[in-house]
């Protein structure tokens, strides 16, 4: 499996773009502002969506890449993630107020989108290929994803504070090869990470001291606005684990 990188920042800005990640050609893992840089073609390969959570900056493409390319495609781009995510977006995006409902259009038995619910620790066999959603702690109902090619693994927190549930999912990985695990904020800022659900530096360490396996680590989600602070307290405190911040462009292969 191959994994590029579209978008890995907590926020915009002229090189910044969100959670995406494009799995082969044909699978999106989450649906930020990465996406918009992809072509026509590339869009409308994609047949499958996984989603971690309802966050704008995690579904904020998916309105437009549907309606983008929905009319070049003979059958409709599956999206995957927890009921209560779809029932968030069917509520307040694809809603005909903010944006159509394209489970319904051209057609309600030729529609461009349809959605799957999938289930905590449920598996998506696609060809050779697995994905498998994992315990996550957010604000909301929210899941990270295992990627399995068959000859090694990629795990992806999604959004998530402390979580042992996850990590003793992460250590039943026996082909691990990477991790990519978000740390949102500054140390500074510890009491809004508490309260948002994400990781900070220090608590980055604390959660990391649980991995039982040797994966190359990688650091995504960081807040555009503190990057560097956050840069160098990931290096203060979790650099015995040799973490690496994860680049828009990146192409990870396993």
């Amino acid at each position: 499996m191959k994994v590029r990188v579209l978008g890995c920042s907590g926020g915009i800005g002229a090189r910044a773009r969100t959670t995406s990640f494009l799995v082969d050609d044909d699978i999106l893992l989450d649906a930020g502002t990465g996406v918009e840089d992809l072509s026509i073609a590339e869009l409308a390969a994609i047949d499958h969506v996984f989603l971690t959570h309802s966050h704008l900056d995690h579904i904020a493409a998916l309105p437009l890449l549907v309606d983008s390319v929905g009319s070049l495609r003979k059958k409709p781009i599956v999206v995957r993630a927890l009921p209560e995510t779809i029932d968030a977006l069917r509520t307040h995006i694809f809603n005909w107020v903010i944006w159509p409902d394209f489970t319904e259009i051209p057609h309600y038995e030729r529609p461009w989108m349809r959605f799957e619910p999938m289930g905590i620790d449920e598996t998506v066999q696609l060809g050779q290929r697995r994905v498998r959603s994992l315990s996550a702690s957010h604000t909301v109902p929210a899941v990270g994803f295992q990627l399995s090619s068959g000859k090694g693994s990629l795990v992806f927190s999604g959004d998530t504070g402390p979580n042992d549930e996850f990590w003793r999912q992460v250590n039943g990985v026996d082909d691990l090869r990477y991790l990519i695990i978000e740390t949102a904020f500054s140390n500074r800022e510890q009491d809004l990470a508490t309260t948002a659900r994400h990781l900070y530096p220090i608590q980055l360490g604390e959660e990391l001291a649980k991995l039982r396996r040797d994966p190359k680590v990688l650091i995504t989600h960081l807040k555009p606005s503190d990057q560097a602070t956050i840069e160098r307290e990931i290096d203060a405190w979790a650099g015995r684990f040799s973490p690496r911040i994860l680049e828009r462009g990146d192409v990870l292969e396993f």
